[in-house]
């Protein structure tokens, strides 16, 4: 598999939304239709988060920012007729690396619990859920936003969380 995973170059940015919603129609096959909306890689983007990329051009991406001290997963998307190849697994492992890399404690993120693709493939790959208790500011500032903006309606959704070493 050609897929190095990379820090994403300026050239590299214009294609990842199109990346993102091409993972529509499998979440619209279980019912789940998103909202009109910025995807959420262009609104990390906007923000200056950091962003990691599978192959040249990319066919995938992860992206990144620092939530309550951590590294915070903000979004991780393959091209939609390249899913099932492992290029989301390697993605994964890029953003372990680099938080452990950067003296991260560990990796957050906020998904869908019961889509088999979210909660359970986190899992799977090391993620546990992040009890309400543990939650830090932010994170529940970036909760309190996914219910405000209707994400919540669309499914059961959840925090997750791995250590890095």
């Amino acid at each position: 598999m050609g897929y190095e995973v990379r820090a994403a170059r300026p050239e590299d940015l214009a294609g990842l939304p199109a990346i993102e919603s091409s993972g529509d129609a499998m979440f619209a096959e279980i019912g789940i239709v998103f909202p009109p909306a910025p995807t959420v890689v262009e609104q990390l983007i906007g923000k200056g988060g950091e962003i990691l990329v599978a192959g040249d051009p990319p066919v995938g991406f992860a992206a990144v920012e620092e939530v309550d001290g951590a590294v915070h997963l903000e979004q991780i998307s393959v091209r939609g007729d390249l899913t099932g190849q492992g290029i989301g697994v390697r993605l994964l492992d890029a953003v372990k690396a680099h938080a452990a890399a950067g003296g991260s404690p560990g990796v957050s993120l906020l998904t869908f619990r019961d889509v088999p693709w979210n909660g359970p493939w986190y899992a799977e790959h090391g993620f546990v859920e992040l009890p309400e208790g543990r939650w830090g500011p932010e994170i529940r500032s970036y909760w309190d936003a996914e219910v405000e903006a209707g994400l919540h309606r669309l499914g059961p959704r959840l925090v997750m969380r791995a250590p890095v070493t």
